[in-house]
């Protein structure tokens, strides 16, 4: 295949993925209030204000695993060290998620990126991981062995509403990332695998398409 032949197949490809995306979004049932998806002006005034404040190494690396790799928040909230680190003491390329911590009871694979892994990596070098069986995030609740998916999602609750950042809640960094990886071009299809879906219309609900987006995809038919 010539490298001409091979661009206008990357192209049809994306029309085609811009299209799909587009009558699912226009077609579906949205949810009553869906959680905020952050701008990049919002994500950085979030990693900002993290950076200032008390527990910036485990509130950083928690926002980006939920961003980089689209965890809910009981997932995230429920990992164990064991979970993310080798006996070896590195990160994991690839992590499993129980069916015990998934909504839905279904493990799933989650593939670490070259960017998360660095995150991840950096964090860890800030607590002990010699109790494999402790929870990755801890709470500074006396007693607790970590966060659990309440506990994180008020956290998450309070954070965005110190940045002012209005409907933002715990889904909002999972569906920032569908949006990103839809708008790069990944196929949907993809997408319901990454996010662990079974019904690929619950995957559409996570996408945000602005109104320009919208236009374009109608304008490629």
């Amino acid at each position: 295949m010539t490298a001409f032949r091979q661009k206008e197949v990357g192209k049809n490809n994306q029309r085609k993925q811009t299209i799909a995306i587009a009558k699912l979004y226009l077609g579906k049932k949205t949810m009553a209030k869906q959680a905020k998806t952050l701008t990049a002006t919002e994500q950085r005034r979030v990693l900002d204000y993290i950076a200032t404040h008390k527990h910036s190494a485990r509130n950083r690396a928690m926002f980006m695993l939920q961003f980089y790799a689209g965890l809910r928040v009981g997932e995230t909230a429920e990992l164990r060290i064991a979970d993310a680190v080798s006996i070896d003491g590195e990160v994991k390329r690839e992590i499993l998620l129980k069916s015990s911590i998934t909504k839905g009871g279904v493990a799933r694979t989650i593939f670490v990126s070259d960017k998360l892994h660095k995150e991840l990596s950096n964090y860890i070098k800030t607590i002990s991981i010699a109790d494999r069986k402790s929870k990755l995030f801890y709470s500074q609740k006396r007693g607790s062995d970590g966060f659990n998916p309440n506990t994180l999602t008020q956290h998450w609750h309070h954070l965005f509403r110190k940045c002012q950042i209005d409907n933002a809640s715990s889904h909002s960094l999972r569906r920032s990332f569908a949006t990103e990886i839809s708008n790069k071009g990944v196929g949907i299809k993809v997408l319901q695998k990454l996010l662990g879906h079974k019904n690929i219309q619950t995957t559409s609900v996570y996408i945000f398409a602005s109104d320009e987006q919208l236009r374009k995809a109608v304008n490629l038919v």
